[in-house]
């Protein structure tokens, strides 16, 4: 079955949002180099976007390339790449990615998503991302805004982010495979989040079904003048209101 009000929900996420590049989008464009991107995504696994770039700068500082970042010992990536989450164990990693590349390939990060899968500590999104960010290639990436998205949406029914991957592969149009992950993380991070999606100021509102998002999550504007207040309020099933851990009034400014 084809992915309903597809081409409208694409053009319409991707015309309105103007929110910050994510990470590894930012570092793609500006080394245009796959041995770069693996490397910061290696570093992103479990690490916000803002600590990913400062470290990743740092490291490319030490150097750029697998034969000059082989010689480096753990203890300095590890200075180099703290607080990135599991730095010690990346450190590790990275020195062992280096010398596969090295022994293996000639210093070069294969282009071939099989390939890249044998590299340790790279997993699907990974060697998706190197495809799409290193290569330029069509390859779909499925992180956790990727895969709650369409299922929240109602385009699929699908368990784990593997999964989403071999459904959207099938019914997603090649055309929007590039564009997909770095327009959905935007998406995911800013309007369609987890918990308090800002389903009133969502640009696909009218056709999201909004799958297993509960109505007292929904965050909505009292103030529309400059500065809102908005309202989030933990109700119980009987109707009334019961303290939680979420704050009942929480002040954000206007997009």
């Amino acid at each position: 079955m084809a992915l309903k009000h597809l081409h409208a929900i694409m053009n319409r996420v991707s015309r309105e949002l103007g929110f910050e590049t994510p990470s590894l989008t930012r570092i793609a464009r500006e080394t245009r180099d796959p041995f770069c991107v693996l490397i910061s995504c290696i570093l992103s696994l479990r690490t916000r976007d803002e600590t990913t770039d400062k470290a990743s700068a740092r490291l490319f500082a030490l150097a750029q390339r697998a034969d000059k970042m082989v010689r480096l010992s753990p203890g300095r990536i590890e200075k180099a790449i703290y607080p990135v989450g599991f730095y010690r164990t990346k450190a590790v990693r990275i020195i062992e990615i280096c010398r596969i590349l090295l022994d293996e390939y000639g210093g070069r990060v294969p282009d071939d998503l099989d390939t890249l899968l044998t590299l340790p500590g790279v997993g699907r999104k990974t060697a998706n991302i190197v495809l799409v960010y290193g290569f330029n290639k069509d390859a779909l990436p499925i992180d956790t805004h990727c895969h709650r998205i369409p299922n929240r949406i109602g385009w699929i029914k699908t368990k784990t982010p593997e999964q989403t991957e071999q459904v959207l592969r099938e019914k997603l149009p090649l055309r929007y495979w590039q564009a997909f992950n770095d327009l959905f993380v935007q998406f995911g991070q800013n309007i369609c989040k987890p918990i308090g999606p800002r389903c009133d100021i969502c640009p696909i509102a009218a056709f999201c079904r909004k799958v297993e998002v509960k109505k007292n999550q929904i965050i909505r504007p009292l103030h529309t003048d400059g500065n809102y207040m908005i309202s989030w309020k933990n109700r119980s099933r009987n109707g009334s209101f019961r303290n939680g851990s979420f704050p009942v009034f929480v002040v954000a400014t206007r997009w």
